[in-house]
């Protein structure tokens, strides 16, 4: 790797063009996976990326991509788990596209074929897809994939827990052997060590964080509530909590109550989930974005598919189904160097389910109480859970975020 101080994007092997783009974006400082990842890319070797969300992956693949395409023929593939992903990739790499007047045409679900249709004629050098649909233009032969010198498989181990494996295989065995790929992704599972094996040639492992660690300006805070008392901790929380704020919940009917109930109590707030149609989650995120919803309620869909900063608080206000989708939501806050703070809510006989978290993000989460609400425990199943975090703080209650000492948030909005 060339001899460079993490502080510039000279020195990576970014030709001229590509970094004068950059400074016009005011695009600066690499990122820590940007500075470790480009310079193995633009060698063109194949690479594994094991970093969080929020860590400028994007660029981190983009930027090789680009450069690489504007010196040979072909065309780049990357492959994303939802909508959402697929359209912050477009848009990240949008503008340094325009520097080497290159197209990309977005191909997802719940968007018109036709429009497609038409940007596939306009010979785009990089497709942003996700699988499914990738498929259906093959299925249909209005694009071919034996001209891809370039993959990148973004968010693979999110790919995978979403079922789309079988997809993936498809996807490959129509792609040149000779090509470059590059994989990236949260965690290191023995799915995607498979996927290395037998579709990457001598990749590059690159990882800036271990596997499963949570972000390091993130701090974390548990309640133990019972369901009947989540809406009104929640409703506590928010007086608390001005600023934005990113809302999980575990099911579809759940976001939706969630945010009728976040609404007649004037909360602004709109829902992203897999009932709301592509339009209708476009129109939240921009929403949330600028700020005409404080609150986004959320399934895991959007774990990773939302790239927001300044998201200053996220609510876990169920824990997720598969653990590590831990670490996939509270990667929505603390980035671009701020602060950030993930509050999660457990009910009291999910105290095993806590420790599942714990054992992937190595480390306890803080247990915290609202002085307004009856103090609720973990069941004598899990009594463990807390007994291990007061012997290890000496007994006592790790400080909660309602005495004054730590309150996120910027003045109230005006309600709009």
């Amino acid at each position: 790797m060339p001899n460079n101080p993490q502080g510039s994007f000279y020195g990576l092997g970014i030709a001229p063009g590509l970094l004068q783009a950059l400074d016009a974006l005011k695009f600066t400082v690499p990122t820590p996976i940007q500075h470790k990842a480009i310079p193995i890319a633009i060698e063109g070797k194949d690479i594994i990326g094991i970093a969080q969300t929020g860590t400028g992956k994007t660029l981190a693949f983009g930027i090789p991509m680009i450069q690489q395409l504007a010196q040979k023929k072909g065309k780049g593939l990357v492959l994303a788990p939802t909508r959402e992903l697929a359209l912050q990739i477009n848009e990240a790499l949008g503008k340094l596209l325009l520097t080497f007047r290159m197209r990309s045409a977005v191909i997802i679900g719940g968007e018109s074929m036709h429009h497609q249709v038409q940007a596939l004629r306009n010979t785009p050098r990089i497709l942003i897809a996700t699988p499914g649909r990738l498929l259906d233009h093959l299925e249909h032969r209005n694009t071919r994939l034996d001209d891809v010198a370039i993959l990148v498989l973004d968010e693979a181990d999110r790919m995978l827990d979403m079922g789309f494996a079988p997809q993936i295989d498809q996807i490959l065995r129509l792609i040149p052997k000779d090509r470059q790929t590059m994989l990236f992704s949260a965690t290191m599972p023995a799915s995607i060590v498979k996927i290395a094996a037998a579709h990457m040639r001598l990749p590059v492992r690159t990882e800036i964080a271990p596997t499963g660690t949570t972000a390091e300006r993130v701090s974390q805070e548990l309640f133990v509530v019972s369901k009947e008392k989540k809406g009104q901790l929640l409703k506590e929380l928010l007086k608390r909590y001005t600023a934005s704020v990113l809302l999980f919940v575990r099911t579809k009917r759940g976001a939706q109550r969630v945010t009728r109930d976040l609404r007649a109590a004037g909360h602004p707030a709109a829902e992203i989930h897999a009932n709301r149609s592509l339009s209708q989650r476009k129109e939240a995120l921009a929403g949330f974005k600028s700020g005409k919803y404080r609150i986004l309620v959320a399934t895991d869909i959007a774990a990773r598919g939302i790239d927001v900063t300044g998201i200053e608080l996220v609510v876990n206000f169920d824990l997720p189904d598969d653990p590590e989708n831990y670490v996939h939501r509270i990667g929505r806050t603390g980035r671009a160097g701020r602060e950030g703070h993930a509050i999660t809510f457990a009910t009291p006989d999910q105290g095993k389910d806590v420790q599942g978290i714990e054992k992937i993000i190595r480390t306890s989460i803080p247990v915290a109480q609202h002085p307004t609400l009856p103090a609720e425990r973990f069941s004598s199943s899990s009594q463990s859970h807390v007994q291990q975090q007061q012997r290890h703080r000496g007994g006592q209650q790790q400080r909660p975020s309602f005495g004054g000492t730590r309150h996120f948030g910027y003045p109230r909005r005006q309600r709009r």
